[in-house]
Formats: C-alpha cells, sequence, structure tokens
C-alpha cells in the first residue's frame, strides 16, 4: 500500500496510536481515519491511555502532518508513518513512554526499540510502573 505522502491536518485524537485526518484540497476533503505505524499505545482504560492520548494531541491535534500510508488494518483504518510539527509521532510517544513498539510491524523502524529501551531505563512513562500491561494482552484478557 505505499503511497505518496500526502499532508493532511489532524482533527481528532483518537488515543495514543490513533488520529483522524483531513486530507485533500477544499471542497474535496477526505476524512481519514490513521493508525501510527510500527507501535501500539495503551488502551483508554488501562494506566496511561488518557496520557498517551494527550501526548500525542500535544504533537499532533490541528497540527499538519505529513503521512505516508504504509497498510492497512484490520478495523480499516490506514497504517502511517505520521510525522507533526516535523517530529516521528511513533518515535514520540515511545520516547515518552507513552507506547510500546509493536514488534510484529516494527521490522522497518529498528530506532524505535533502542528508544524504547531508553524510556524504560528512565522509567519514562508507563515504565514507572513496575509490570506495565502490554496492549495486545489487555485486550486480549478483555475478549
Amino acid at each position: 500500500m505505499p503511497a505518496a505522502a500526502l499532508f493532511c491536518l489532524v482533527v481528532a485524537i483518537s488515543d495514543g496510536d490513533s488520529v483522524t485526518a483531513r486530507c485533500g484540497h477544499p471542497g474535496a476533503y477526505e476524512t481519514v481515519r490513521l493508525r501510527v505505524a510500527a507501535i501500539d499505545a495503551p488502551e483508554h482504560s488501562q494506566p496511561y491511555g488518557q496520557r498517551a492520548r494527550q501526548q500525542l494531541a500535544r504533537l499532533c491535534w490541528r497540527q499538519q502532518a505529513r503521512i505516508e500510508p504504509v497498510d492497512r488494518d484490520h478495523y480499516g483504518r490506514t497504517v502511517a508513518r505520521v510525522q507533526c510539527q516535523g517530529k516521528d509521532a511513533a518515535s514520540a510517544q515511545v520516547r515518552a513512554g507513552m507506547a510500546w513498539v509493536y514488534a510484529p510491524r516494527a521490522l522497518a523502524y529498528p530506532h524505535l526499540a533502542r528508544l524504547q529501551r531508553q524510556a524504560r531505563a528512565e522509567r519514562s512513562g508507563l515504565w514507572a510502573d513496575a509490570q506495565p500491561v502490554p496492549p495486545w494482552k489487555y485486550r486480549h484478557r478483555q475478549q
């Protein structure tokens, strides 16, 4: 699915790894639901879920974003590299301890593992908890 980069306005932040953007030209806007590639942030009801959302909002809400689509997920969202204010959203979330590197999709993003190790060593964000539960395990328990 790789395509040319899009420049879009972020109009909503769903959680710490998902945004909604308005792409296109005046009169021909398209609303696109996006999942930030290679990360998985805590769910709303998990510890740090709301803080992860707020962190992503500080970076991206009402900002022009550079979107590079890389895939589509099973919810129909476009999985993309997202840059806001010149910063990579995935890197910013992992560095702040507001998301895990999602290993099955992170092979093309080797720098994220280093950022996660650093955040964990510094006990940043969710790494302040003794045993933070990754969102994929949390979702599995909720089923």
